[in-house]
């Protein structure tokens, strides 16, 4: 790239490739604003990156095995696609609307997951999503599936307009454990309705008003009477395909993308406000810049939280699972005396993420002790034999203020759901702060590209 030959002077400046960055960064740019968007690291991703094998030793092993000895039990390095934060898309959900919206969707390939799966008493489930599952599930005696089915006809039959449809309940006075006494629910049902169709991460929804938690349980039915056998989608090659399809539609629209640019100063006028950085390939002009939290440490601050990440690498399925090529289990808080659920995503090689033969199983938590890794022992259990193991440890950041002081608009850290739904919550929350119009999504027409 000609230093000399490139634009100094952009509407927006974009600080790190992460999903929530490229995403911005693209919805801008089809907005119409020009924008540079730069990453200190050589590739894509920022801390949402899909990384080789190789790289995977190197980041997280002090010493690694030989390149002979790795290809002789795993295969080539260039089959391996591993994400270093996995998460789901859910079929119905913000982030796959966000996709359609922005027809990201021609870059990118996406196959089903085979299912979801939740944790009771030692064994997992399968989760049931339509009144028929209800009935055939092993997870609820016959009484209690009856009334499961009941609470999914009420939440499909559910109109806002047709009080007729509430069955004497307000969602927004009711908390959801009020709404689970009106259908008689029991504890256990209680638990996978909350932890693996609500997705809930500890049990503080209960005792909240219902509507969050009803309009979550519709989301995971719709996604999953979208495609059949489980409402969650997964990009082929792995998540770092998302990021690279945004920069490419942010692209198409006039974005300028710079990688392996670290940011040497930045620049704020006489008010505080931001006006700019510099970098080895020059000075850049902005009105404002949006970043991950690495760009700007000082102005974030810990939520207090840390979590745990464990990538896994099997030569087997997961049993109980019917062999299935990829799955969620949740794993609730309460099976384990926890105050967080552990989450489990599991793919293979039918998604072009690791060698023929093998799977990846990523383990994600909120650590509660000083032994973190032993927190993740249930998961282990469910998964052995493990071939290897991989483990990191962050904290999560988010931004002291919202950026209207200083035109600096930072984005949240990643959380440990296993899915999509809180990072496009932070997507629709700094386009808001940036813009100061909310993010409506509707489908392009074929005239607009």
């Amino acid at each position: 790239m000609d230093p000399e030959s490139m634009d100094t002077e952009y509407d927006v400046i974009v600080l790190g490739t992460g999903i929530t960055e490229c995403i911005l960064s693209g919805l801008l740019s089809v907005d119409g604003k020009k924008v540079l968007h730069i990453d200190k690291q050589d590739h894509y991703g920022g801390e949402s990156a899909s990384v080789t094998l190789s790289q995977l030793y190197d980041k997280f092993k002090q010493n690694p095995i030989s390149k002979e000895e790795r290809e002789a039990k795993f295969g080539r390095d260039r089959d391996w696609n591993v994400d270093l934060i996995p998460k789901f898309l859910m079929a119905n959900g913000e982030l796959t609307n966000i996709l359609v919206h922005t027809d990201v969707t021609r870059y990118v390939e996406f196959k089903q997951v085979s299912g979801s799966y939740v944790f009771k008493q030692g064994k997992i489930y399968k989760v049931p999503a339509t009144e028929m599952e209800a009935i055939s599930s092993s997870l609820m005696g016959v009484f209690e599936k009856r009334r499961m089915k009941k609470f999914l006809e009420w939440i499909g039959s559910y109109e806002e307009d047709d009080i007729s449809t509430h069955q004497g309940l307000d969602l927004d006075r009711n908390t959801m454990d009020e709404v689970y006494t009106k259908f008689g629910l029991g504890n256990s049902t209680k638990e996978f309705i909350g932890h693996a169709m609500a997705l809930w991460t500890n049990d503080d929804y209960l005792h909240q008003p219902a509507r969050p938690s009803v309009e979550r349980v519709l989301l995971y039915c719709q996604s999953f009477s979208r495609y059949g056998k489980s409402p969650y989608l997964y990009p082929l090659y792995g998540l770092g395909e998302l990021p690279q399809g945004f920069a490419r539609l942010s692209a198409i629209y006039g974005g300028t993308y710079m990688l392996d640019t670290p940011i040497e100063k930045v620049d704020y006028n006489e008010q505080g406000k931001f006006q700019g950085v510099q970098t080895k390939l020059g000075h850049f002009r902005a009105p404002l810049v949006i970043a991950d939290p690495t760009y700007f440490p000082e102005k974030c601050k810990s939520t207090g939280q840390r979590v745990i990440r464990a990538i896994c690498i099997l030569d087997h399925p997961v049993a109980s699972t019917n062999n299935a090529d990829s799955l969620q289990i949740i794993i609730p808080q309460s099976q384990v005396d926890r105050k967080n659920d552990i989450y489990i995503a599991i793919v293979s090689d039918s998604h072009h993420v690791c060698a023929k033969g093998h799977y990846l199983a990523i383990i994600s938590t909120i650590i509660e002790t000083d032994k973190p890794h032993k927190e993740l022992e249930p998961a282990f259990q469910l998964l052995n034999p493990i071939e290897e193991r991989f483990m990191g440890i962050a904290e999560l950041f988010e931004p002291k203020e919202d950026g209207s002081k200083d035109n600096v608009y930072l984005s949240r850290s990643y959380d440990s759901s296993s899915h999509f739904e809180s990072m496009t919550d932070d997507v629709k929350d700094v386009y808001f702060r940036v813009t100061g119009h909310p993010l409506v999504l509707k489908t392009r027409q074929d005239g607009d590209n």
